[in-house]
C-alpha cells in the first residue's frame, strides 16, 4: 500500500472526504471541485488551512482508491484523525459536493451510506444534513 502520512490534520480529512465523494463515480465534475474550493475558502473549520494541500489531499485520495481497500484505509485515517465532533461535519460537507453537480450517482450514494456506517452518523442526524444539502443546491 502506498506510504500515507497518519498525521493527518482534521481540515485535511474533511478535504480527503469532499475529493473521496467527488472522486466515487471516476468523473471529477467541475461544479464539484468548485464547490469543494468555495468551502475551504469559506468555512470556519478552514480559516488557517493551507490551500496547496488541497492538492496533496487529492493525490492521497487518488492514491487510496487506487489500491485494493484503499476505502477502508480512508475511514481509517478519518477515524484516528478526525475528531468526532467533526463527524458529522464531514459528512455534511461530503452531501454538498455529491449534489453539487445537480445529480447523485449510484457510486456517490453507496459511499454516503458507508460514510453514515463507518463515522455513526444517526438515521435522523443524516436526513437533515441530506435534506439540507439538497435545499442548498436546488435550482429555480
Amino acid at each position: 500500500m502506498a506510504d500515507i502520512s497518519h498525521s493527518l490534520s482534521p481540515p485535511d480529512c474533511l478535504v480527503a472526504v469532499m475529493i473521496a465523494v467527488s472522486a466515487s463515480d471516476a468523473n471529477l465534475q467541475t461544479s464539484q471541485l468548485v464547490t469543494i474550493e468555495r468551502i475551504v475558502n469559506h468555512l470556519p473549520v478552514f480559516a488557517d488551512y493551507d490551500q496547496d494541500r488541497v492538492r496533496i489531499m487529492a493525490e492521497t485520495v487518488f492514491d487510496l482508491f487506487a489500491e485494493e481497500d484503499g476505502l477502508d484505509a480512508l475511514f481509517g485515517l478519518l477515524r484516528d484523525n478526525l475528531p468526532e465532533k467533526l463527524f458529522e461535519t464531514a459528512y455534511a460537507l461530503a452531501c454538498d459536493v455529491a449534489v453539487a453537480d445537480g445529480s447523485l450517482q449510484e457510486t456517490e450514494i453507496r459511499l454516503l451510506e458507508e460514510m453514515r456506517f463507518e463515522l455513526d452518523i444517526s438515521r435522523l442526524s443524516a436526513a437533515a444534513i441530506e435534506r439540507g444539502a439538497r435545499a442548498r443546491h436546488m435550482t429555480v
